[in-house]
């Protein structure tokens, strides 16, 4: 390796020991490979890696993370000068992560070990990364698929699609956002604090770097028919329901809050709708107290749909899933467990009186026909609605315990908490 000047940092906050460690390192840039049996491809990667390494004059070092080959794959990447780290724990994103904190350099560039892309442009990637880039995402689309590189629902549903979905729940911007082969400072990826351990490794990278805000950009480049001489790992549509589900899961506005919104929205438009009476719409259909019970039946549904989609939210919170600030984060922070009472009681007891006064009347009259259907429909959706606003505003404080509100101070350091809580136990002492 041809040693020159290093590359620039960009400000890393050496906030754990780890990123201490690498701080003092005579590597520049780290090629990351994860690696299950691919000796008829792994040589010719690491060769490509090295060679960029010398053409461009970086100081870099190939880590290969080994799952457990069988096939040599580990003798063929020491004997092209790779440095292996044996991975127990089975997965795409375990081996990947295990890698990357073993890698010493201030810049990483991870990429399959199938030959299907090409290390020579790692130099690529690090020149963006010397113009201020944290992550650098490699842009298939943008650059070119050689033929049988890519099968064709793939290429035309399976990642144009996962891309579009996971654009619009996070706003990333990325044109490829399941591109195998890209680069990020150890400095960011430390922050992202990734969890998964299969092939979801990809989806969190990029949601984790849109919420944190990490300057990204894009290279275009190519992907090639790939040399592994076996079935690929890659399952196509589990691994693809696999993605979606963890986009879901990472998403709870889409999946619980709109949804559930909607459905309350809707039926409670056609229960105050219908209150007053039968309506008559286009083709003489006549909307009655049937269609006023379907609305009741909606309203409750959207109300626990979104009361889950609140637990979820509070959950991916406090367990660092969901970073970015939204409306609903606002309201859990400035809402507290009474408010919630308050509110559950008042729709309780308004609901409650309002089925005492219909039963008083009915019992008035004798216990006869109960003509007052609509009156006890609406009045009894109010009811169940306080209930389950109470029991959730108890399950809501539960997951956020010793906060003075639903969403509480997770954010700050032991330190700053202590602080923050300082004040208000003086002024409960002082009563």
């Amino acid at each position: 390796m041809v040693e020159t000047k290093r590359a620039p940092s960009l400000q890393p906050q050496l906030t754990t020991e780890l990123v201490t460690n690498v701080a003092g390192s005579p590597v520049d840039v780290s090629v990351v490979i994860p690696c299950l049996n691919e000796a008829n491809s792994l040589g010719i990667c690491v060769e490509k890696a090295q060679k960029a390494f010398a053409d461009a004059g970086l100081r870099g070092e190939v880590v290969v993370a080994d799952n457990g080959s069988t096939d040599g794959s580990i003798d063929i990447a020491e004997k092209h000068g790779a440095r292996v780290i044996p991975v127990a724990q089975r997965g795409y994103g375990s081996a990947l992560k295990a890698g990357i904190r073993a890698a010493r350099g201030a810049f990483i560039v991870m990429g399959d070990a199938d030959d299907s892309y090409d290390f020579g442009d790692v130099p690529r990637f690090v020149e963006k990364w010397r113009e201020g880039n944290e992550v650098v995402m490699g842009n298939r689309f943008a650059g070119e698929i050689k033929p049988g590189a890519m099968p064709w629902h793939h290429k035309y549903i399976g990642n144009p699609g996962l891309t579009a979905l996971l654009n619009l729940f996070f706003h990333s911007g990325i044109g490829d956002t399941h591109c195998g082969m890209r680069g990020f400072t150890r400095e960011v990826f430390e922050r992202m604090d990734l969890r998964s351990s299969g092939m979801e490794f990809a989806s969190e990278f990029v949601i984790k770097a849109a919420q944190i805000g990490a300057k990204t950009s894009e290279i275009p480049i190519t992907l090639w028919k790939d040399k592994r001489g076996r079935p690929p790992h890659l399952k196509s549509f589990r691994d693809g329901w696999r993605h979606t589900r963890f986009m879901l899961l990472y998403a709870p506005n889409w999946l619980f809050i709109l949804p559930g919104g909607l459905l309350m929205a809707a039926g409670l438009f056609l229960t105050c709708w219908l209150l007053p009476g039968p309506r008559k719409i286009p083709r003489n259909v006549v909307l009655d107290v049937h269609t006023m019970i379907f609305g009741v039946i909606f309203t409750l549904m959207g109300a626990q749909i979104l009361a889950i989609g609140a637990f979820a939210k509070v959950f991916s919170y406090a367990e660092r899933f969901d970073r970015n600030t939204v409306s609903l984060k606002r309201i859990l922070k400035r809402v507290t467990f009474e408010s919630g009472l308050l509110l559950g009681g008042a729709l309780f007891v308004g609901g409650l009186a309002g089925c005492s006064y219909i039963v008083w009347k009915w019992a008035a009259s004798g216990f006869g026909p109960l003509q007052q259907v609509r009156e006890v429909l609406f009045w009894s959706m109010w009811l169940f609605l306080g209930v389950q606003i109470i029991f959730s505003s108890f399950f809501l404080s539960m997951l956020g315990i010793s906060r003075g509100t639903y969403i509480g101070d997770y954010d700050l350091s032991p330190r700053d908490r202590e602080a923050a809580e300082s004040p208000r136990q003086g002024k409960a002492a002082a009563k």
